[in-house]
């Protein structure tokens, strides 16, 4: 097996365990607002770690060293996976795979929180790159990343109008201060 294979097998579990294990319980739901964005975001996510691979013989890094691309790959895969789930234990209980506010819902702006507003989606986007790097082709890496980046920023702008009904002035200042996903730049 390939090591993108073993990456993708840790990725896939890891975000099947979240799916089982983290759905807001209805009877807690205050404000259900997912519109779909976790089936999408999951779709896009399965067709383009298929895709990927597919495109994966276009290798125009213009490197020849394939393992130093596939460590780089391994490097930022572990990266991602280290922020995502830094980010998912900070929020505790608040964190559920779908897009709600709880009744217990407190806005949450320290630790990873203080740096991106979404260090969860950071993290998967880094995930997500590293397989795409992993798998030694710009054209594998743009096809993964892209549709995945999109997903992500039709489900944050749905999770931050939550935010900003939910939790008013204290979101939209605190979005005045910090970036979405790219700490400084966006």
């Amino acid at each position: 097996m390939s090591i993108y294979t073993y990456l993708q097998l840790i990725f896939f579990a890891s975000e099947l365990g979240l799916l089982i294990f983290k759905r807001a319980k209805s009877g807690k739901v205050k404000n259900e607002r997912d519109r779909r964005s976790l089936l999408i975001l999951w779709v896009v996510i399965a067709l383009s770690s298929c895709a990927g691979p597919w495109t994966a013989a276009y290798h125009i890094w213009g490197l020849d060293n394939y393992q130093a691309v596939e460590i780089a790959g391994i490097a930022i895969f572990a990266l991602g996976f280290i922020i995502r789930w830094t980010a998912i234990y900070q929020l505790g209980r608040m964190f559920t795979v779908n897009v709600v506010i709880s009744d217990s819902h407190t806005l949450k702006t320290s630790g990873l929180y203080q740096i991106v507003r979404h260090p969860s989606y950071l993290g998967l986007l880094l995930i997500i790159a590293g397989l795409g790097i992993s798998l030694d082709s710009l054209v594998s890496l743009l096809v993964m990343l892209v549709p995945c980046f999109i997903a992500l920023n039709y489900r944050i702008a749905i999770e931050e109008k939550a935010l900003t009904e939910e939790f008013g002035k204290q979101y939209t200042d605190y979005k005045s201060r910090v970036k979405r996903l790219v700490p400084g730049i966006y």
